[in-house]
This record gives structure tokens, sequence and C-alpha cells, in this order.
């Protein structure tokens, strides 16, 4: 059974940088371009980053230059490294594949920036 879990979100000051991890329970994860995903309160889900089994990775304008995206195929496991941090990026942030949720969705893990 295909499992998403997300983990590393908390409460962090302005500035301040988080690393989201997604573990993923996918056979052949390495052959899926993965996404992270975020949905601030009252608004969509949107696309931030994604990355391809071989590495290439894309970014929304919003976050390029301070979040990188990258993925450890041995560990079936996608991560999110965020730096200066903004309160913008407030959101739940998920993990799933890069065409809008081919997997069944998880709890996604909560970032909040705020002084």
């Amino acid at each position: 059974q295909v499992q998403l879990v997300e983990s590393g979100g908390g409460l962090v000051q302005p500035g301040g940088s988080l690393r989201l991890s997604c573990a993923a329970s996918v056979r052949f994860f390495s052959t899926y371009a993965m996404g992270w995903y975020r949905q601030p309160p009252g608004k969509q889900r949107e696309l931030v980053a994604a990355i391809t089994g071989g590495g290439n990775t894309n970014y929304a304008d919003s976050v390029k230059g301070r979040f990188t995206i990258s993925r450890d195929n041995a560990k079936n496991t996608v991560y999110l490294q965020m730096n200066s941090l903004k309160p913008e990026d407030t959101a739940v942030y998920y993990c799933n594949s890069n065409s809008g949720g081919y997997f069944p969705w998880g709890q996604g893990t909560q970032v909040t920036v705020s002084s």
C-alpha cells in the first residue's frame, strides 16, 4: 500500500530554516518525478518544487533561490531544504508525484513562519 509520510515542520522565525522529509513506501520510487506542495490557510494547494528520478529540479518563482529539493532513492525519501523563510511560506507542506496527486496524499507537515 502506497504511503507518503511528511515530517520536519514546525514554528520558525522569519529568516530561519527548516528541512522537510517525505518517506515514500512506493515501489520503483526512483522512476517517479516527485514534488513538494503547500497549502496556505484558506488557499489552494500549489506545487513549489519538483525533482525527476535523475535529480533535475524545478521551482516556483516564489521559492526559487531559497528552497532546495533533493532525493535519496536508496531511502525512498524526498527532502525540502527551506532557507530564508518568510511569513508567506506558512502552510501545510505535502509531497506527492509532480503530476499532482498520483499517490494518496499524506497528512502533511505544518510550517509556521512567525516572530
